[in-house]
């Protein structure tokens, strides 16, 4: 297994004054990190998922402007709970020595009204680091990761759809 090494988040929140929904992943994964952007590996169905609750086709695996815009269109702040950690290679269950991300950043600049943890690392870690300063409750989601498995993409999208709704335009 690889040794454990110090990671820093890398990428800056997507958000604007309108976001309503602040969806927070754990950390960017090896290939998100090595691709630039947040969900980078095309095997992650976070695009996927985003794009059909919302009634949009997904943008192209490369293209970050249509990422960002997608979710902007549609009230969707995205970020991370960590902003650096010891971490073996992109295994969530290996995080440790957690410096959270200021979200208060986004809670300051936009009003958010729902937090959506995407899976429960991202969940865990959130509660611990992040609750209490943020002074509100996450609705954790069943990940869109491809180790995720159990949850098929047309089960994932309900779920996710269901969560975002009501706070989407």
């Amino acid at each position: 297994m690889a040794d454990y090494e110090r990671i820093h988040h890398g990428f800056d929140p997507v958000f604007d004054e309108r976001s309503r929904v602040l969806v927070l992943g754990s950390l960017p994964s090896a290939l998100s990190r090595e691709n630039g952007f947040y969900y980078g590996n095309p095997r992650n169905r976070f695009w996927r998922v985003v794009a059909a609750a919302v009634g949009e086709e997904p943008p192209a695996d490369a293209d970050v402007g249509a990422k960002r815009a997608l979710l902007l269109r549609h009230g969707i702040a995205l970020w991370d709970v960590v902003e650096s950690c010891e971490i073996r290679g992109s295994s969530d269950a290996s995080i440790r020595d957690v410096v959270p991300n200021d979200v208060g950043r986004v809670l300051g600049a936009a009003r958010i009204e729902a937090l959506l943890c995407n899976g429960g690392t991202a969940g865990r870690l959130y509660r611990r680091w992040l609750e209490g300063a943020c002074g509100m409750s996450a609705e954790v989601l069943p990940s869109t990761s491809p180790a995720n498995a159990s949850w098929s993409l047309e089960r994932l999208v309900a779920r996710w759809t269901e969560a975002l709704a009501p706070h989407v335009r």
